[in-house]
């Protein structure tokens, strides 16, 4: 089942924000088809990968999809692929692309097979440029702003974060235009680029007017929360936890739970600040770490911890990735959204089912992603129609592909 159960979506892509909004459109209960090479795609061998070489990336980007592989260099190929996005259904004619490709996945050129086609398509930069995370980032100034304070060198982020909100942008506007063909009958397309995206939360986040109303630029701050309070302490353990005091409720269960209410309130004094004022905090954030970071370093997390947990601090402990698999219950299966899954090809790990909720709507356990090719039969029988000879033929001359019998029958 799935809240978007009967919606059929297309999807040509490669990397992060479109395979993402695929994987995020089929683990809502959509019939997600992504289409490939033979070979795979861009992203088919894309690190972290397993110790027999296989892709994790990929795995984990297009759980729960349909996989046909088909050789879209040859004319008969692409046609096949022109087929499959504009298939008739009125839950049908929807795709999804980072990789459009004037004369035959561009949206005129598919939209004069299928009129009421709703097509999302990612691009690099409105000029028509490539882009990735890692130059849009660069680009807006966010690496020039992270970092130890004091320090010059650009510190590139390691999470693909244009790419992942762009991934959501790529899935509201798919749900958009459908909303608006439903509504009108007519078909749309959605042009998005990747850089537009951080352009856009550059303004929504204030720099922006920051800059043409101040005339500054933000410069870096290390760890320290930006315009409220928040900061890193070293612990008596070793270990190094983030407190946050951005709210007043928050500010005012930290000095609680800490004990340090008096010490604070005679620091706003000397200073003739209300630290009831988030913007005060933040300047004088190097007073107030000064004063916190003794209790800190005179305790460990674990005789802390549970009470900052029934104080209601908004606290978390620094953790490596695999420091946080090990040890966080939320990366655990006793989070719902988490379960055991047998990947086709690798093994079990645990795999991450929607984040969604839906009221009267069971969550369902995370698909694996498809082995390459593993549904090319019967996505050209039952979608692009074509006859079991011709569907002979396309596999005998290489255009269209599949995996082994023995492989096909152990992901089953």
């Amino acid at each position: 089942m799935g809240i978007l159960k009967g919606m059929r979506v297309v999807e040509s892509s490669a990397f992060v924000a479109v395979p993402m909004a695929g994987m995020t459109l089929a683990q809502m209960g959509a019939d997600v088809i992504r289409f490939d090479l033979p070979q795979g795609g861009l992203d088919y061998t894309r690190w972290p990968v397993a110790p027999n070489g296989a892709s994790l990336f990929w795995a984990g980007m297009n759980k729960g999809k349909r996989s046909v592989a088909i050789d879209v260099k040859t004319p008969r190929g692409r046609e096949i692929a022109q087929e499959i996005i504009c298939a008739p259904g009125e839950d049908a004619g929807l795709f999804i692309t980072n990789l459009a490709t004037p004369g035959w996945t561009d949206h005129a050129t598919l939209a004069a097979r299928r009129p009421d086609l709703v097509s999302v398509t990612l691009r690099g930069d409105r000029h028509g440029r490539p882009a990735v995370d890692y130059t849009v980032n660069p680009a807006v100034g966010f690496p020039m702003a992270t970092g130890p304070e004091g320090s010059t060198e650009p510190v590139a982020h390691a999470l693909p974060a244009w790419d992942a909100i762009a991934g959501g942008m790529v899935v509201s506007g798919l749900l958009a235009a459908e909303r608006h063909r439903l509504r009108h009958g007519t078909g749309q397309a959605v042009d998005l680029t990747l850089k537009d995206v951080a352009a856009a939360m550059l303004g929504h986040l204030g720099i922006i007017g920051e800059h043409a109303t101040t005339g500054q630029t933000r410069g870096r701050a290390g760890n320290s929360l930006y315009g409220a309070y928040g900061q890193d302490f070293l612990c008596a353990c070793g270990a190094r936890v983030m407190v946050i005091g951005l709210t007043a409720r928050q500010w005012k269960n930290l000095l609680k739970v800490t004990g340090l209410s008096e010490p604070m309130a005679a620091l706003e004094a000397a200073l003739g600040v209300d630290f009831g004022d988030e913007g005060a905090r933040w300047m004088a954030r190097e007073a107030i770490t000064a004063t916190l970071a003794p209790w800190f370093a005179a305790r460990r997390v674990a005789e802390f911890g549970e009470l900052f947990d029934r104080a209601g601090v908004t606290w978390s402990v620094f953790r490596t990735f695999a420091e946080a698999i090990e040890q966080d219950p939320d990366l655990s299966a006793d989070n719902p959204i988490f379960a055991p899954v047998t990947q086709p090809g690798i093994g079990t790990y645990l795999t991450p089912g929607t984040p969604f909720s839906f009221e009267g709507m069971a969550r369902e356990v995370a698909a694996p992603a498809p082995l390459l090719g593993q549904h090319s039969e019967e996505i050209l029988a039952d979608v692009a129609r074509l006859p079991e000879t011709e569907i002979a033929a396309l596999f005998d001359a290489g255009i269209v592909s599949q995996p082994p019998r023995a492989a096909l029958r152990m992901a089953s």
